[in-house]
């Protein structure tokens, strides 16, 4: 029962624009709201600058879907009520929610076609051809574009608190990082190349939003930790995938990568869902999602009845020797994901009062150099007397604060976090000793193959 927008039709006309540039579009086009069933909502009148392209035909407007009308601008009139029984009641205070394009109005204002042609981004893309040798990664690139955009958008998640993890915004980043790097890696662009991107835009964009500069080490610690971690298993990931792609025959009508292989691709090669599409996309394939959520649950299922049973099988006792080799596994854990990536989970675990055995999923062989570094790194977290703490909390703060756990597990509302230091928080039953400094030097003693796709390794203190 609301009316048509003659109103705002008629200030458009008072400032000067003529009658066959004003549209009247349907409710789906120039309506907003409501949220829900009910609430405010309004008719909505939207701004947009037809680009340099020719029409499609001769119905050409605003409601095509063609790419000549760039919108840049929304104004929404909430004017109305929406109620229960479907009427629209005027609202007592109404007002205008607005909205402009900012990086599209400079585009306008610069005279060419989008974002990517404005200075906001010709320092990145100048960056990304001089990394590439390619001078064609401009932003008429695809690979170039998302590269540009993602980091960029990872730069200020970064400045704002995010850390890279498997859930809520900081997946979000993850994502954002794990996309770009293999365009970059399409482009020719090798390791250790985000960092460079992100101090362009540190450089370029810190006069505005200063936590740029000041965030600028954590920045590039974040984005280099997080690209040497999908590096290491981009690779194999990406032969595994084409292998995948070569078993379908060419003569099957579907081409499509079944559920469980893509979530195979996510558990043991850290490919998001979404990059396993794109990829399969680009060669005319499909995913059966639905396969995949069913793979991701029955997982999730497994790993929940394990983690029920994770210290009540896992730790032969709770005798002091016991204890010190507990903490010294979760001091490995963190150690493992630092060198190998954050692919590694634990897969089960056995300590007695005399070593650790440590199941965790990892596509290969772990090389004689990697254990030694994942040696070091926990002996120096030994060598620092860390202090390990146990805090009671609700599981949603733990999720907040980026905990190693299994989020989908029956963990019950609240959960114990044990934090060793800054290096390594999981949700745990216990026992732990007081701090690593009680600990003896750690030593890993063989790896091995537990699985597929699954090592185990077994250490000592001594």
């Amino acid at each position: 029962n609301a009316p048509k927008d003659e109103e705002a039709a008629e200030i458009w006309r008072k400032l000067g624009i003529p009658e066959e540039n004003i549209y009247f579009l349907g409710k789906e086009d120039n309506w907003w709201g409501p949220a829900g069933q009910t609430g405010p909502c309004g008719p909505d009148t939207e701004m947009f600058v037809a680009v340099d392209q020719p029409d499609c035909g001769s119905d050409c407007g605003p409601d095509c879907g063609c790419g000549k009308w760039v919108e840049i601008w929304n104004d929404v009139f909430m004017q109305y009520n929406k109620t229960a029984d479907g009427k629209y009641v005027p609202l007592e205070h109404p007002n205008v929610d607005t909205g402009m394009g900012v990086e599209r109005v400079t585009a306008i204002m610069q005279g060419v076609q989008s974002a990517y042609q404005t200075e906001l981004f010709s320092g990145i893309f100048a960056e990304i051809q001089r990394l590439s040798g390619n001078a064609e990664a401009d932003h008429s690139c695809r690979g170039a574009r998302i590269v540009a955009e993602h980091l960029r958008a990872a730069t200020f998640l970064i400045a704002d608190g995010v850390k890279c993890s498997n859930v809520d915004q900081g997946y979000v980043l993850r994502r954002l990082i794990r996309r770009a790097v293999r365009e970059a890696r399409k482009l020719g662009i090798g390791e250790n190349f985000s960092g460079k991107i992100a101090s362009i835009v540190c450089k370029e964009y810190s006069e505005f939003y200063p936590e740029l500069k000041q965030q600028e080490t954590q920045i590039l610690e974040e984005l280099s930790r997080e690209e040497e971690q999908f590096g290491k298993t981009l690779e194999n990931g990406t032969r595994e995938f084409n292998k995948l792609i070569a078993r379908i025959p060419d003569f099957v009508a579907k081409k499509q990568i079944s559920g469980k292989n893509a979530f195979n691709l996510y558990e043991t090669y850290g490919f998001p869902l979404e990059l396993t599409m794109e990829m399969a996309a680009e060669r005319g394939f499909e995913v059966d999602e639905a396969g995949f959520w069913k793979a991701y649950e029955r997982h999730q299922e497994l790993s929940r009845a394990g983690a029920e049973q994770k210290f009540k099988g896992g730790l032969a006792d709770q005798s002091e020797a016991t204890t010190a080799l507990h903490t010294a596994t979760h001091l490995m854990h963190q150690a493992l994901r630092m060198v190998l990536g954050d692919h590694v989970e634990q897969s089960g675990s056995n300590i007695t009062a005399e070593r650790l055995r440590f199941d965790f999923s990892h596509p290969e062989k772990v090389s004689k150099e990697q254990l030694a570094e994942v040696e070091r790194i926990v002996n120096e977290q030994i060598s620092k007397d860390l202090p390990v703490t146990c805090e009671e909390v609700s599981l949603d703060e733990a999720k907040k604060r980026g905990a190693i756990g299994l989020f989908e597990s029956r963990y019950g509302d609240m959960v114990k976090l044990y934090r060793i230091g800054d290096f390594s928080m999981e949700i745990c039953g216990g026992p732990h000793v007081t701090n690593t400094g009680a600990l003896r030097e750690f030593k890993i003693l063989k790896e091995e193959s537990s699985s597929r796709g699954v090592r185990r390794i077994k250490a000592v203190l001594r």
